[in-house]
């Protein structure tokens, strides 16, 4: 019969550990505010989340991470295209308030227009490049984020583990310096034992 660990994850938790993640990346967000928002609501760490994640979890959910990355790619083409449609429309209003009463002063060409629009669309696809340059750097470092949590809790039940092996031979060395000195009684009852100024134990004859 196999006993679960108290803090072993259970189904439900593993859903919404994946339903978290996966609305961080569409939304654009980090998954280490993902572990931080579900550790909240099981009251786990986030540095357990994120090991979770990435230890079982992410394995179940390949499609479903790609799909999640698409659509946060499409969010981020229809918000420049939205942007770019903004700026079209007030360009267009500034172009059509010129009216024949102001021909006789300084007008515009369309040669001016095509220069500015080709400028402007220069702009945005070097601002697009900026994001995708920081959004990668940012993947980045949240993946290097998970990677030293997953290693300091590893780090971590390795020095528990030492420091019990390290107590378990403190005890037996302690059990077996008593059964020496319990012996040594035995066989010579006229030799005793006492306790010096530096703390060792020494041999005297009654």
């Amino acid at each position: 019969m196999t006993i679960a660990r108290q803090d072993a994850w259970t189904h439900d938790e593993d859903l919404l550990l994946a339903e978290v993640v996966l609305r961080h990346i569409r939304e654009g967000s980090t998954q280490l505010k993902a572990f931080e928002e579900v550790g909240k609501q099981l009251s786990r760490t986030s540095a357990a989340c994120g090991f979770r994640w990435n230890s079982f979890v992410r394995k179940q959910y390949k499609s479903g991470i790609e799909l999640a990355k698409k659509q946060r790619k499409e969010q981020v083409v229809n918000n420049h295209e939205v942007e770019r449609d903004s700026i079209a429309a007030v360009e267009n209003v500034t172009i059509e308030e010129i009216t024949p009463e102001h021909e006789d002063k300084e007008s515009i060409t369309l040669q001016e227009v095509i220069l500015y629009l080709t400028k402007m669309d220069e702009f945005f696809q070097l601002d697009n490049k900026e994001k995708e340059r920081i959004s990668e750097r940012s993947l980045f470092l949240e993946r290097e984020n998970v990677r030293l949590l997953e290693e300091n809790v590893l780090l971590k039940e390795n020095l528990k583990a030492v420091e019990e092996d390290y107590r378990a031979l403190m005890q037996i060395m302690e059990r077996a310096r008593k059964l020496s000195v319990q012996e040594d009684e035995k066989a010579n009852p006229k030799v005793s034992f006492q306790m010096d100024k530096n703390g060792n134990l020494e041999r005297v004859n009654k």
